[in-house]
């Protein structure tokens, strides 16, 4: 599979691009006048609108953006997944390597104006280690953590040796190990902190924040970026615009009229019908940002009857092939390929191990044969929908109707996605509001082993990701992946690991495909990496 980082494919009519042309020519004028009066502010449509401002309390790449733009990190990954100082400026370990110091930059402080120190570190790390996936196995090794002998440096004891503590703290996607006041962080990590207070590159402008119409952000003044180029999330963090907003547009004809006329400078995730309009405008780009693309999946949840026995989960995902869902996601086969590998394909741990009947597509009599074997009753399988997100609203209506088809009874609830992001966090029954099902996508980077994959993460109600499947067995193997030095050893691992989750039902990737941005001309430095990043970004 090649990865893609500009779209091939020419456009196939003109009726969209006169459309869109039409549209643009009735509004240029005023569209000139907005750039040319505001060119130091750079304005973005997302994949979605932001409405959980905690990047730890969810997963939700939403929060995970709006986290990289206010907090810093002690680490963060470069373009080759090396991890590379950012908020640190030394580290050292013990010869018996148990504990770990670091010494954090000169200079650091957070928007308020308070130094950040290592008392701010360790209560930040320790939050985000009760909701990640990464975060709970390191803290498995960890004794203790604390501020060391002066306030800039922070230690971590451990309990026996880890090789992985830099990899963790280098997490790139999904909860971040984002770094915040010591009082916020000491906020419960199921509850959201009550400020946006970071020491990170662009402050939050709390006053013009406007739930599903806009977010806003400012140039920190007093951010001093390290030295070093940027690359992914790591080296200097250099804001060259005065302001950014993220524009809510859910409508995909709207977003694309208002790049076209230059009202928007930048659209994060357009779908992939309209990218040949876009690429053929020549005062735009549109580029693959994200090396290792996404993984979309389907996650049932184990506390729900029916779906509480493996045998419905199977019967589930049996019934779904990849080339269905991506058809319909994606169109394009250059920009989508079918993949079991719940590791990604294209990488070390790569396998197809219990994925045949996704890929093949040949698993409805199976599906069928499992819901007779359980003495499926007709109970509404419950799936939540998302109408507002063009990269997830698809999936729900594909495997719905594979459902149906192998002999489920299939209640497809429409939400917006901040919705269902607040849902899907409820441990509710049915009959309470609760839910069976739903689709969501990863980057690469999320998924590409078994200690940043939620998915098979088996501690069940209590630690357990959304769905909350309870197989200590997976987390056995993960604890042997995480202490492996082997990389025959850990891929045999991460494939037994792939393995039970399979015979589990606990999730399905339902196929891996690849999202390129657009953005004006007038932009220079946008950055390639798991998360939209706007350090960096020139705007002429």
């Amino acid at each position: 599979m090649t990865i893609p980082t500009t779209l091939k494919t020419k456009p196939k009519g003109l009726t969209g691009l006169l459309r869109g042309t039409m549209f643009a020519a009735t509004v240029a004028a005023t569209a000139l006048i907005a750039g040319m009066a505001d060119a130091q502010t750079l304005r973005a449509v997302k994949h979605s609108d932001l409405r959980v401002l905690d990047p730890i309390l969810t997963t939700a790449y939403m929060s995970r953006n709006h986290g990289y733009m206010i907090f810093d990190t002690l680490y963060a990954l470069d373009a080759d997944l090396v991890p590379q100082p950012q908020m640190v400026d030394s580290h050292s370990v013990s010869d018996d390597g148990l504990v770990h110091t670091f010494t954090l930059r000169d200079g650091l402080a957070f928007h308020d104006g308070a130094p950040v120190t290592g008392e701010d570190v360790a209560a930040s790390i320790a939050r985000w280690g009760e909701r990640d996936g990464m975060g709970q196995v390191l803290m498995s090794f960890v004794d203790s953590m604390a501020q060391g002998a002066s306030p800039n440096e922070f230690v971590i004891n451990l309990k026996q040796p880890y090789g992985l503590v830099i990899d963790s703290l280098a997490k790139p996607s999904s909860n971040v190990p984002f770094i915040m006041p010591k009082r916020l962080a000491d906020t419960p990590s199921t509850e959201a902190i009550p400020e946006q207070i970071g020491s990170g590159p662009f402050t939050w402008v709390a006053d013009e924040y406007q739930p599903g119409v806009r977010a806003i952000y400012a140039k920190n003044e007093n951010y001093v970026p390290r030295d070093e180029p940027s690359s992914w999330a790591s080296g200097g963090k250099v804001v060259n615009v005065d302001r950014v907003e993220w524009v809510v547009m859910p409508d995909d004809q709207t977003a694309m009229n208002a790049l076209l006329a230059g009202e928007i400078d930048y659209w994060e995730s357009p779908p992939s019908d309209l990218l040949p309009i876009l690429q053929a405008n020549p005062d735009l780009t549109v580029r693959n940002q994200n090396a290792l693309g996404f993984q979309t999946i389907m996650r049932p949840n184990t506390l729900n009857a029916p779906m509480d026995d493996v045998r419905i989960r199977k019967a589930a995902i049996a019934s779904v092939n990849q080339k269905d869902v991506l058809d319909a996601l994606v169109g394009n086969p250059e920009l989508y390929a079918l993949c079991g590998a719940m590791f990604v394909c294209n990488t070390p741990l790569a396998s197809d191990v219990g994925s045949e009947t996704l890929t093949t597509g040949n698993g409805m009599e199976m599906a069928k044969a499992l819901l007779a074997e359980a003495g499926y009753d007709g109970t509404p399988i419950v799936i939540m929908h998302p109408t507002d997100v063009g990269t997830l609203r698809t999936q729900p209506v594909v495997v719905a109707q594979a459902m149906r088809d192998a002999g489920f009874v299939v209640d497809l609830q429409a939400m917006d996605w901040q919705t269902l992001v607040g849902k899907r966090a409820s441990q509710a029954s049915i009959a309470d509001g609760g839910w069976h099902m739903f689709m969501t996508n990863w980057v690469g980077a999320d998924v590409f082993n078994p200690l940043v994959n939620n998915m098979v993460n088996g501690k069940g109600p209590n630690g357990g990701w959304f769905g909350w499947p309870d197989v200590p067995k997976l987390e056995e193997l993960r604890t042997a992946y995480a202490t492996s030095q082997s990389l025959d050893e850990q891929k045999a691992l991460a494939e037994e690991i792939q393995k039970i989750a399979y015979e589990e039902g606990v999730y399905a990737p339902i196929g891996q495909y690849f999202v390129p941005s657009a953005w004006s001309n007038s932009l220079e430095g946008v950055l390639d990496a798991p998360a939209p990043l706007f350090w960096n970004i020139s705007k002429n």
